[in-house]
């Protein structure tokens, strides 16, 4: 999904013996085709404040949220799995698939979590998996589960506003950060995690991009229906953006090359931070059209001059 991003990885050591270890939650490629968009808030106050000390987070998260691209990857069907084997604790399985904010979204008030499974590993430690597709979970309360086994899919359920499984790591039914289960406050990866093998932690990030006739709504890149392939030799040529973890100061550029050389750039500076942001810039037809051809366009994403991340598309004008 990202190419070039700026991503802490940790070579730590796992969590003392007796800890249990975990895998990942859901079944896609963290460098590719999914990513996590917010962490465990570490700030006890009204702040926030993640394990590396920045904002991927909110005020009061105390989970993991492994999130998909858009909704039309949800709808095609993505696994949630155990992360570490376990005797199945609880399971919802009947909430509606509904993002909040959206007409007709129910009150989930005391079932936040939506449709989810909860699983026991022993010495007090469970986790409790989130927001999963209705009538998707395949487990029952008593079912042992291995490591990685399917326990359904990725839903809308409960009170989310984009797919993902939230995954909450808990010890005598308090929070652990499987990045900091210390709580070190190291602004960084912690010398010991839960992970079997520590997942990247990017610092903000692309979720997608694409070409447009015009500038798209937001409702269609967020379900991932706002990318073309063609565009017409007499129309605008568009190119968008969609990011996360952005922080205010952050650049967004694009830049468009023809099949005769370059043709736009623009920089845009984010004003506030946010969790998702979407942006587009352009340039429309000259009075003659575009060059029919191959056009690439290339969105970088950048904090206080160090590349976070970037990504290349490609359309045909015909």
């Amino acid at each position: 999904m990202r190419a070039g991003a700026l991503i802490l990885i940790t070579l730590a050591a796992p969590a003392v013996a007796r800890d249990p270890l975990f895998g990942l939650p859901i079944d896609c490629d963290l460098s590719d085709t999914c990513y996590i968009q917010q962490f465990v808030d570490h700030d006890s106050s009204a702040g926030v404040i993640d394990f590396a000390c920045g904002s991927i987070t909110y005020d009061g998260h105390k989970g993991t949220d492994f999130a998909l691209p858009s909704l039309a990857m949800q709808a095609q069907g993505v696994n949630v799995i155990a992360a570490a084997p376990g005797t199945v604790r609880g399971v919802r399985n009947d909430m509606v698939d509904i993002l909040q904010g959206q007409a007709g979204a129910p009150d989930v008030s005391f079932k936040e979590c939506g449709n989810g499974v909860v699983i026991d590993h022993g010495n007090g430690w469970e986790t409790q998996y989130c927001h999963m597709a209705q009538g998707s979970v395949t487990v029952r309360s008593g079912d042992h589960v291995a490591m990685g086994q399917v326990l359904g899919q990725v839903g809308l359920s409960g009170q989310t506003q984009f797919p993902h499984v939230h995954l909450s790591v808990r010890h005598n039914g308090e929070v652990v950060d499987p990045f900091d289960p210390n709580d070190e406050a190291t602004c960084g990866p912690s010398n010991t995690t839960l992970w079997i093998d520590t997942p990247p932690t990017p610092a903000g990030g692309l979720i997608s991009t694409g070409f447009a006739p015009n500038v798209p709504e937001y409702t269609e890149v967020k379900a991932g229906t706002a990318g073309v392939v063609e565009l017409d030799q007499s129309g605008n040529i568009v190119l968008w953006g969609f990011s996360f973890g952005v922080q205010s100061g952050d650049e967004m550029t694009f830049e468009i090359i023809g099949p005769s050389g370059p043709i736009f750039e623009h920089t845009e500076t984010l004003t506030r931070d946010q969790a998702m942001v979407f942006r587009a810039s352009g340039k429309r037809a000259p009075a003659s059209g575009w060059d029919t051809g191959d056009y690439a366009g290339m969105v970088t994403l950048q904090r206080d001059g160090t590349e976070l991340d970037r990504q290349v598309i490609n359309v045909t004008v015909r």
